[in-house]
């Protein structure tokens, strides 16, 4: 949304001068004395004072920490509840807002040297700005105009759109040269990896994961729906695998564009496959093999086919249990799994009579994505098709944004494979995959925004942005 890190000047505001630094002094020795005090009289409650203030003044000094931060903990924080720790706030999300608010205060004071940030907006801003948008005012205008009640959920789900936007515009900030860039894709594929191996574990059911993931990560306190089945830190298999899926193509595009760190690469690929299928989800499947096409038609490399293809087979020797578990669905009566008909069955019930009645679907009909239903052990029934989750909170406009938002992202990623040789170009690649991939996955499920997956996608987005060269090279 920002291009050009470090900012330029656009313009010297007169009678200004850099700020001193001595002024930091005074602050220094009060923020000092109070967490000694503190540490006496409530020890812990002072560490983390102490931990915060650390972090507050290191974003500052490194604003790209931001970004590192974000990338690696997301993943790892998703799955717990909002509200569990923090009110109103997951804790990825309150680690965003912090990080987003010292940048912000960061860039305020730098108003003071004169440097005003140019502003400009490509096809990819626009693309997020109108999703947002027609995710969110529209159907709140609405709503509003037909006189329906404006709940909570609502709201909730009207300001998602807008927190990915923002999450964007921080990276954006943050990231300012290549070899940054680089280290945000590792940080992801090593965040990655732990959430890989939890998953592994969990749905084979071993030491235990299970047990701590349920206590920790447990979407409303329900856990029956992911037995056998790998959910891990992100509290849900389909996010799990999206996340994994958009890792493995960053490793694919690493192994590529450098012959350092092979076999670590090479690690770090199988336990991303074994853990993407350990989900147990058809889709995610259909979303691996898109991803192995995808990586292969943006690389020009047809012979990863070769290797992909091996690696499921013996993927689905180590995970028989999850296969087994799965493919029993199929023995039911209708024989199909009930999880297939019980989707069919909710979009039949709550969502499409609704939606393609009164000319509903022009305009969609409220932002909230789930209906609360008693009988439910969640006590809610979602939207399990992406487009009618489209239609549903935006109508014409959010699906034709999300169209439009595809096709400009792809192509970002597609230049930055093909143009960048560097760390942006492998962002490109991982891009490019992960658009894709959640383009056919929305058949589904709103994959778009998926708690830890649709942060990656997003941070991927930014990381692929075009920058000017001598910034790329800094």
């Amino acid at each position: 949304m920002v291009r050009g890190m470090p900012v330029q000047p656009a313009m010297a505001i007169p009678g200004l001068r850099l700020p001193s630094r001595l002024w930091l002094l005074g602050p220094g020795l009060l923020v000092a004395v109070g967490v000694g005090a503190g540490v006496a009289l409530a020890p812990l409650p002072a560490l983390l004072a102490l931990l915060l203030i650390l972090v507050v003044a290191c974003v500052w000094r490194w604003p790209a920490l931001a970004a590192y931060l974000v990338i690696g903990l997301t993943p790892l924080t998703a799955g717990i509840n909002r509200g569990a720790a923090l009110p109103l706030l997951r804790p990825h999300e309150a680690l965003a807002l912090l990080v987003g608010v010292i940048l912000a205060m960061r860039g305020i004071v730098r108003l003071r040297t004169g440097q005003m940030p140019k502003l400009r907006l490509d096809a990819v801003d626009v693309s997020m700005v109108l999703l947002a948008v027609f995710s969110s005012v529209v159907p709140l205008w609405w709503m509003a105009i037909r006189q329906e009640t404006i709940i909570g959920d609502d709201l909730s789900y009207a300001v998602v759109l807008w927190k990915y936007l923002a999450l964007y515009a921080l990276i954006r900030l943050s990231v300012s040269n290549d070899r940054q860039i680089g280290r945000c894709l590792w940080i992801s594929v090593g965040a990655a990896c732990i959430v890989s191996v939890l998953a592994i574990l969990q749905s084979l059911g071993l030491f235990g994961v299970s047990q701590i993931l349920n206590t920790y990560y447990a979407a409303y306190g329900y856990t029956e729906a992911w037995n056998n089945r790998g959910s891990s830190t992100l509290g849900l298999p389909a996010a799990t695998a999206d996340l994994l899926i958009y890792n493995l193509a960053i490793v694919s595009g690493l192994w590529m564009r450098s012959r350092h760190h092979r076999a670590l690469l090479v690690s770090a690929a199988a336990v991303l496959f074994l853990g993407t299928l350990s989900a147990g989800e058809f889709s995610s499947a259909i979303g691996l093999a898109v991803a192995v096409v995808s990586i292969a038609l943006v690389t020009n490399s047809a012979w990863l086919l070769k290797i992909f293809i091996p690696a499921g087979l013996i993927a689905s020797f180590v995970l028989r249990p999850v296969f087994a578990a799965r493919f029993s669905g199929f023995q039911s009566a209708t024989g199909l799994p009930v999880s297939w008909t019980g989707r069919l069955h909710n979009l039949e019930g709550y969502f499409w009579p609704r939606l393609f009645s009164d000319w509903n679907f022009v305009l969609g009909v409220r932002a909230a994505a789930r209906v609360p239903v008693a009988s439910q052990g969640t006590g809610y029934v979602w939207i399990e098709s992406g487009y009618t989750w489209l239609l549903w909170g935006g109508g014409i406009p959010l699906l034709a944004s999300f169209v439009f938002f595809v096709w400009v992202t792809a192509k970002r990623g597609w230049e930055a494979a093909h143009r960048e040789s560097g760390a942006a170009g492998v962002a490109g690649i991982a891009l490019f995959v992960a658009i894709i991939v959640t383009t056919v996955l929305m058949t589904f499920d709103p994959h778009l925004t998926y708690r830890g997956a649709a942060d990656l996608l997003f941070a991927l987005i930014a990381l692929a942005a075009p920058r000017p060269a001598k910034e790329v090279g800094t």
